[in-house]
């Protein structure tokens, strides 16, 4: 007698899935994956916040998950977007920091915090350290806003040499 996979499989299967953009994260670990549901016709329902509005990794994310599902017995597999609460760099977990920073890209501080209402307008980009994830050192300059996605950018280390990518607090 054949069994169907449970709800268990179906979330470790899809928190397994990795990011598109970095790859040496799961969807799990940058805090992309919400929630893995089984509903009682048996199609598995997983939920994935974008992280930010326009996210272009979004439909591969998506397709991933679908697909990677599939493969492991799943024949009814819905992906649905959830945007409320949004996507924080405060969600990824702290495996996934401790693995950005052995890739050598640094890891984002806590995300700023925000009230309801009006969102503030600041003119200037925030100062902080930020350290580099090879030596340490927090001697360090941002060299460009923007890196090969829209989520870090490109710093150097004044103490090392060594440039690095960040990943923005959002």
């Amino acid at each position: 007698m054949v069994t169907a996979p449970s709800l268990r499989t179906a979330r470790q299967v899809a928190a397994q899935v990795p990011d598109p953009e970095l790859p040496m994260l799961t969807l799990a670990d940058l805090g992309v994956l919400r929630d893995v549901r089984l509903t009682p016709d048996g199609t598995v329902v997983a939920s994935l916040t974008p992280t930010y509005s326009g996210c272009p990794a979004m439909a591969e994310m998506r397709a991933d998950v679908a697909a990677r599902l599939r493969r492991a017995g799943f024949e009814k597999v819905e992906i649905r977007t959830v945007l409320d609460p949004p996507w924080s760099t405060d969600l990824i977990t702290p495996h996934g920091r401790r693995t950005l920073r052995e890739y050598g890209i640094s890891p984002p501080g806590p995300a700023p915090r925000r009230t309801a209402g009006p969102v503030p307008l600041v003119l200037g980009a925030p100062r902080r350290a930020v350290g580099c994830p090879r030596c340490g050192s927090t001697d360090t300059e941002e060299t460009s806003r923007f890196s090969a996605t829209a989520c870090k950018s490109l710093w150097r280390c004044r103490a090392c040499r060594e440039p690095f990518e960040h990943v923005k607090e959002l």
